[in-house]
């Protein structure tokens, strides 16, 4: 089979926003395989979840893209979790300092997104930064300031080439585009067809992979319209196999070592 299969969509949408973006004296080249890290390269060596240690992992690894979900603290500190809550505590109705106090597993502090980002542009021309921006549960006005806030922080490092965006929100995407046209932006809430997020400005889809087999025209209609097509959260070799075979650009996963092999075998 031949390289750079399964990023021809890929390469074209997120290397043209490269080609405008200077973030250092040379331009990103991207891993050649669809993985993308979810929150990090975590499992193999049990490193906490959205910790810098898990980025680095997958930087290391030379993953194509590495996953990470962004919250505003009470104070408006930009801040990397999963969840709404850090050690019980609300993110978005607790400030910074307060939930400093707590520590990940690994010894890090609760990362800032300057931190993160700063520490996922070290070293690292191949594995893209993938900006999950959460939705704020306070209100939609909320997560609106929230996207201003991360967009002008990535401008701000000079990380846009580096970077893509995703959210389940589809205004925040939306807010994302209005700030930088050239961003690329990937949706994760199965509620809108590739024609429509084609039409919104959006580079890709990034759903749930059983959206894909309840709805299997949507794959043929995201490569007409020139969209990445991403799923998630795949564990398993047999819809990992099933992604693979239909051409997903990229394959979102908790088990980045176990797709590698899938795509190294595939590749033979």
């Amino acid at each position: 089979m031949k390289k750079g299969f399964y990023l021809v969509a890929m390469a074209s949408l997120f290397n043209a926003c490269s080609a405008s973006r200077k973030v250092s004296s040379h331009q990103p080249v991207f891993a050649d395989n669809p993985v993308v890290a979810h929150r990090g390269a975590w499992k193999a060596k049990q490193l906490p979840e959205n910790s810098i240690a898990s980025l680095r992992e997958a930087i290391a690894l030379r993953y194509t893209g590495s996953e990470f979900d962004i919250h505003r603290t009470a104070d408006d500190s930009l801040v990397i979790n999963h969840d709404p809550h850090f050690f019980k505590l609300p993110i978005e109705q607790t400030d910074y300092a307060t939930l400093i106090k707590n520590r990940l597993s690994n010894g890090e502090k609760l990362p800032t997104l300057r931190e993160y980002l700063l520490a996922g542009l070290q070293n690292n021309t191949s594995t893209r930064l993938i900006l999950e921006i959460k939705p704020s549960a306070i209100s939609k006005e909320r997560g609106q300031e929230t996207a201003v806030r991360v967009v002008k922080l990535v401008q701000e490092l000079h990380a846009e080439s580096m970077s893509a965006y995703i959210s389940f929100d589809y205004d925040i995407l939306k807010k994302v585009l209005q700030l930088d046209p050239k961003a690329h932006t990937q949706y994760l809430e199965a509620n809108q067809t590739p024609d429509q997020v084609k039409a919104d400005g959006m580079g890709g889809i990034d759903y749930h992979y059983s959206a894909f087999t309840k709805h299997p025209e949507w794959i043929e209609s995201a490569k007409k319209n020139g969209l990445v097509l991403n799923a998630w959260t795949v564990n398993d070799t047999t819809t990992m196999d099933w992604l693979l075979k239909n051409k997903f650009d990229l394959i979102t996963t908790n088990e980045p070592g176990l797709l590698m092999e899938r795509v190294k075998m595939i590749k033979k």
